[in-house]
């Protein structure tokens, strides 16, 4: 078994963001699109500086939907994001303009189906920008870029994670994400509402996050070893 990345997103303060460093996240996400966790860059350059002097640290993501490449570009650069998370219509013209490394969001609706995914998928490989992008797998809702809270049919995802090193988000949270793992076996795994209470991130909800995750890797890895 391989290791889940675990990325936090959503963050809008210090504590917040170096509870999920601390934790053992991979990624920490912040929303520079439109939406109740909406961070302005001044914010968003305040929270990157939590992370300053760790030895280890997250991987800084910024999540943005319909935006100019351009501001896009901007904003990382103002930051000092590694990633850009692109959770609008954005196209693989569109991403070839994209200076940081891309996750590219892919909405799961009802009724969307594996080949509905690959050929989402595929029209980055014939474009050649297969290589720079890297996919989520999110719950599909009209008007918004993520954090729905709302899952989706896990048995599409574990059928395109067959083929693809997939993300998954939609509804996570501590209770639920080790049963994600175990079924998947995903690239990584991705939260937002999940790991809130009352409306704003819990650092301990995050902890108990990753360590699911964890849990559920460490349960994989025992049951490979068993002797048949």
């Amino acid at each position: 078994m391989h290791r889940v990345k675990v990325k936090i997103c959503g963050l809008q303060e210090e504590g917040h963001m170096a509870a999920a460093a601390e934790a053992g996240a991979d990624y920490v996400g912040m929303v520079f699109a439109p939406s109740r966790r909406q961070v302005t860059p001044e914010k968003a350059e305040r929270l990157r500086h939590t992370l300053d002097g760790l030895r280890t640290r997250p991987a800084v993501v910024g999540v943005f939907v319909n935006e100019s490449p351009e501001l896009v570009n901007s904003i990382a650069e103002r930051c000092g994001l590694d990633l850009v998370q692109l959770s609008g219509d954005e196209s693989s013209d569109y991403c070839t303009m994209i200076v940081r490394p891309i996750i590219r969001t892919i909405h799961v609706f009802p009724g969307t189906t594996r080949r509905d995914i690959k050929d989402q998928m595929g029209a980055f490989r014939r474009d050649g920008t297969l290589q720079s992008v890297s996919f989520l797998l999110d719950t599909g809702s009209r008007g918004m870029g993520g954090g729905t809270g709302q899952t989706f049919d896990w048995r599409v995802a574990r059928e395109v994670a067959e083929s693809y090193p997939v993300m998954v988000a939609g509804g996570l949270e501590p209770d639920n994400v080790g049963s994600l793992v175990a079924e998947v076996h995903p690239h990584g795994v991705d939260v937002s509402s999940g790991v809130e209470r009352d409306g704003r991130k819990d650092s301990s909800l995050i902890r108990a996050f990753v360590d699911a995750v964890r849990r559920a890797e460490k349960e994989i890895e025992d049951a490979d070893n068993i002797p048949a």
